[in-house]
Parts: C-alpha cells; structure tokens; sequence
C-alpha cells in the first residue's frame, strides 16, 4: 500500500500496520501505481507528486526519476494500466498547458517503457486550442485535469479539460482514447442546446434549458470496468458505457428531482407549508430556493422567468397566516452569513439583495423593496396580528439594520434606532415572539487590525414595533453570536448559540430573566450555532455547531439543558432544527454544506 500528503509519501508492506518513507521522493503526492507485470515480491512501483514521477524497483526500497521528456516536471494527474497476461503497461501523467512559439505545449503524456521516456499523447481529436472561442471560456488553452486508466486495458484512457468555449469542439468533453492517447473522441456532451445531448438532465439544466459547465473536480474509473467512469464538480455524472451516455448521479429523474443523498451546499431554513402540508421549501445557498409538492420526495428548482434578481441566496421565507400561497422572502447576491466566510472576509458582504413576495406558493417572485437599501436581506417575519390588506413586516438587511412596512412590503421605512454600533450593524436573525416583542441579532465584524469589534455586536430587543431598540446581553457580551431563539412561551427565555470570538464566549448560552443574567448550558466547540425546541416535547432542546465541530454538530438535551447526547446526523456542520406538525417523531435540520437531512427527533 501507498499513502501521501502534501510533504511525503510512504509505503506499507504488512497492510497498513507499519509505514515507511519511501526515499527522494518530494512534492505533493498526486497517484501510485503498482506494476502488474513485475513479480509480486519485488514489486515494480510508481509514485507521481506534484513535482515528478518516480520509480521502484525493488518493492519500495529505493526510486529514481522517471521524467525524460516531459516539458516541466509540474504533474496535476498521473494513472497507469498494467496488464500481466501480455506484459502490456502504459503509464499517463499531465502537466500544466501552455503555449510556445504560438504552438499548445504540455497537457497529456505517455509512456510505454515504464517511464524510462514520455512522449506526447495529444491525439488527434483533443482540444489543442490556444485562443479561447467566447467569453464564457475557462481560459484560452485546456487544461488537462485528470487522466484515467485501468489494468484491464491501458489502451482505454480518459481525460478531463477545461474548456476553451461553450460549444463542441470546445467544450469539457471528457475525451476517451482507446489507442493509448493516439486518437481522442469527445463523450460528454451534456447541453441540451448542443446538436448532440447525452447527458441525462438534471434539476438546474430542467430549469434553465441549459449546462453549466465546470472543470471536475475530482473523477474516478471502475479498476474492473473501462466503460465505468464518474466526474463530480457541483454535481455527478456516470457513465457505465464508456461515455455513450451519462446519468445525473446526485438525484433521480422524476416529475421533479429526487434526492438519493449525495447533495452539497448550505441550507438556511426548511419550512412546511401552513396551509398544504405536503408543500415544502428549503431556503438555499448557492440554489436560492427549491420547494416540494409531495412532502419532499421529489423537488423543484425556481422557474427561471420568476425568480427573484438576487439569485444566489434564500435566507428566510415568511408566510401569510390568512392567504394561502402568499409568501416573503429574504433573497441575497451575498451567502454564509453569519458563518466565517463572511466574518473573515472570505466572501464580499457588499453585493445586494432584497425583499420580493409570492402569490403562487413560492413559484414566482416579485420584487417589493422601494426604500430597502440595496444589501443582503437575511430575515422577514410578519406580524400576524396586523391588517390582511396591509400586513406589517419586518426585515433585516446586513449591514444597514431594520426595516418596517405597513404596507405588506410596497415601502419600507428604516426602523433602527439604538441598533448595533456604527461600528458593526450587521443585523441577520430577526424574530417576532407572540407578545408583540421583535429580536434581532448583530453578528460579528473584524475591525482594520484583524480584531472583533465589540460594540455592536449581541441580541437587541424593541417592545414598540421596532421604533427603539435595546441591548439585551449586556450582561454577556458575545462578539460572535449566530442564531438564536425566544421560548415561545415566555419572551424572557432565550437561547444564543455563539462562537469564540474571545476565549471564553463559546457555547449555548440561556437567560431566564430578559438578559439581566445568562448562563452557558453547553460547550462542545468553538463555533456554535443555536438551539431549536421541541413543540411536542416539553424540556428537549436541541444544539447545533457549525464550521468545524470537534465531534457532532447536532446534540439533544431532554433535561431543559442539564444534560446532553450527541445525535447520529451523518454531516457534521449543523444548522438549524424544524419540526414537522403532523410527525413530532421526525426533524429536519440544515448544514453548511451538506442540505438538509430528515431523521428521528430523539434517538
């Protein structure tokens, strides 16, 4: 066995239970391959990292370099495919593209004498452009990222590009040879605009009538099976026919798309409709937003015509108690708010956003922020008490504070004074408990010296429908809280989940008695996010932490918070809890960067 990391490789020879450094060799390590022509005791080896490829000869013990007539040493991808019965090897590495003298250089290379000498294996049929052919171009040369073979036939080779333009010949083709890098054809061809489309559509091509394409990230070959192949960048695609066609390999095709648990990217909240209870959404980074007609079996993406003109993010969803189908929501050009890509400075805060609503359950949107700053909006809520004609709303914009319509979101009048410091005003969660009172959360901002600004941030309350606002933590300074929630039973006990902008802050923390005093209920790691109760289940309180959680990111408290068990969520940066109404034995709850996933409420 080999292993490698950044800085070395080694090699075991007992299966695994001692590791030896396997000599001169240096760089990252890319790929090995063992030669299945050589003798199985004195074992023939390779070992390619990012800065050459090398030899062994005797099983490990020593290696030499094997990099005769590669342009540069730089290796992105390295394969081989050995074959005992006929003694036939092919060995395939990439390097970085470039052009000289106006001619392609590097990309795909070969060697059938076990690295002694490489040759080019830029066949005739790959994309050997030097100018890009539009503007939507990765670059104007391809870059070679992944090259695969197998033992079962070294002559079958597959490598991954960048593209060089949109349209065939241009395209990310996922080229296949079946002489050893001679000649080249293209198999993916995954636009239903190209003249030829083979790749089975997933919920974003349905949507948009169109393939968006990105270099792969990573791509595997079946060691049995040639024809067997998977690309993965935001989505998967398979092959199980050599690249004849493809499936999506991240949901199933149904009237709508049908998870089967390979999903990415972050989830804010998860909602079931008040009305039709087999409606569902989930507010999306990256997607903006999907919803469910059948109790989340199957989803549909946004129509492209009636989305909102933030795209990227839905933060928050508020439904109106009296008319089915109407909806708010919270859209923005900016996401990860309020988790370190944003607090850091990973990610703009500045990119707009806004309010739009929804009279068709969230099919299309509109617009409704006449006097909204152009910013990230990250919350709405509705006060259920006001008028059905003129719904007064609430909304939270980064950076910039809170907003008030009473005209059901046709204008909006700002509504912070005594909110935050002009230091951080970076309002995210925004809640209206049943007495009337509004709560909002000012989250973190580093100053110029790389230090958080402690004034501003914390949990603000206003009793006047958010004419005036007050600090509520006084008490307890959090300089990065993330969520947190009001017992709807009585507005003076709350819940803050914060991270450790200090030593010290971490944790769950809870007051009983309106902010005057709190107490930490947990602390399980550095960055945590909320807690979430349980209507059914008087005394469960479940905690969520995100962004590294040393052990789970999702824990259940049935004690009111004396003790904790950790819960079996198979992803480990939690989010947010929410509840079904007619199921109190299940729960969803929402990652970062893992959607969102459906299981018991108590274990």
């Amino acid at each position: 066995m080999m292993a490698g990391d950044r800085r070395s490789v080694v090699l075991s020879t007992d299966g695994g239970k001692s590791w030896l450094p396997c000599p001169g060799l240096h760089g990252q390590a890319v790929a090995f391959h063992f030669d299945q022509t050589s003798a199985i005791d004195r074992r023939v080896c390779f070992a390619a990292t990012s800065e050459g490829i090398w030899r062994s000869d005797d099983g490990g013990d020593s290696w030499s370099e094997k990099t005769s007539g590669l342009p540069w040493k730089e290796i992105r991808s390295f394969c081989g495919g050995s074959r005992a019965r006929d003694g036939r090897i092919a060995l395939y590495c990439t390097v970085p593209s470039k052009v000289e003298g106006g001619q392609f250089a590097g990309g795909l290379f070969r060697s059938t004498d076990r690295g002694e000498t490489w040759q080019s294996a830029m066949g005739r049929g790959i994309n050997m452009d030097t100018t890009a052919a539009d503007q939507w171009a990765h670059g104007p040369i391809a870059q070679y990222l992944w090259v695969l073979t197998t033992n079962v036939n070294p002559d079958i080779v597959y490598a991954l590009n960048t593209n060089t333009g949109v349209y065939p010949p241009h395209h990310t083709a996922t080229f296949r040879s079946d002489d050893a890098g001679a000649t080249w054809r293209a198999t993916f061809f995954p636009d239903p605009r190209f003249e030829v489309c083979n790749v089975e559509p997933d919920y974003v091509t349905r949507a948009d009538g169109q393939f968006y394409q990105g270099p792969a990230l990573g791509a595997a070959i079946a060691a049995t099976d040639p024809d067997r192949l998977i690309q993965v960048n935001e989505r998967a695609h398979i092959t199980v026919d050599g690249g004849k066609t493809w499936k999506c390999g991240n949901g199933r095709p149904a009237q709508a798309a049908a998870c089967n648990g390979l999903v990415i990217t972050s989830t804010w909240n998860y909602y079931i409709d008040p009305f039709e209870h087999s409606r569902h959404y989930i507010a999306y980074t990256d997607l903006g937003m999907a919803r469910s007609l059948d109790s989340g079996r199957t989803w549909m993406w946004w129509d492209r015509k009636g989305r909102p003109p933030w795209q990227n993010t839905c933060y928050e969803l508020a439904f109106d108690p009296k008319v089915p189908g109407k909806i708010w929501g919270a859209f923005s050009d900016v996401h990860d708010i309020p988790n370190g890509n944003i607090i850091y400075g990973g990610h703009r805060d500045s990119l707009p956003g806004g309010i739009c609503v929804s009279s068709d359950f969230g099919a299309t949107w509109k617009p409704c922020s006449e006097g909204l700053p152009a910013a990230a909006a990250v919350s709405v809520v509705l006060d259920p008490r006001s008028p059905m004609r003129s719904r007064t709303l609430y909304a939270s914009l980064f950076n910039h504070g809170v907003y008030k319509s009473t005209d059901g979101g046709t204008t909006w009048q700002r509504a912070s004074t005594g909110l935050g410091a002009s230091s951080d005003l970076r309002v995210c969660r925004l809640q209206l408990h049943g007495d009337g009172s509004l709560f909002v959360l000012v989250t973190a901002r580093l100053d110029s010296d790389r230090q958080f600004v402690k004034e501003g941030p914390g949990l603000y309350r206003s009793s006047d429908g958010a004419s005036h606002w007050r600090l509520v933590n006084a008490s307890c300074p959090l300089f990065w809280p993330k969520d947190f929630l009001v017992d709807p039973r009585d507005s003076r006990t709350i819940y803050v989940g914060a991270a450790d902008a200090r030593a010290g802050q971490a944790g769950l923390w809870r007051t009983r008695d309106g902010g005057a005093t709190w107490r930490r209920l947990a602390q399980k790691g550095s960055e945590h996010f909320g807690a979430y109760l349980h209507p059914a289940h008087k005394g469960w309180i479940y905690m969520t932490l995100t962004e590294g959680a040393p052990g789970a990111g999702l824990w259940l408290s049935k004690d009111d918070g004396q003790t904790w068990k950790p819960m079996s969520l198979p992803f480990a940066n939690a989010q947010r809890v929410s509840f079904d109404p007619a199921h109190a034995d299940l729960i969803y709850v929402t990652t970062f960067g893992g959607s969102v996933w459906r299981g018991p409420a108590s274990e």
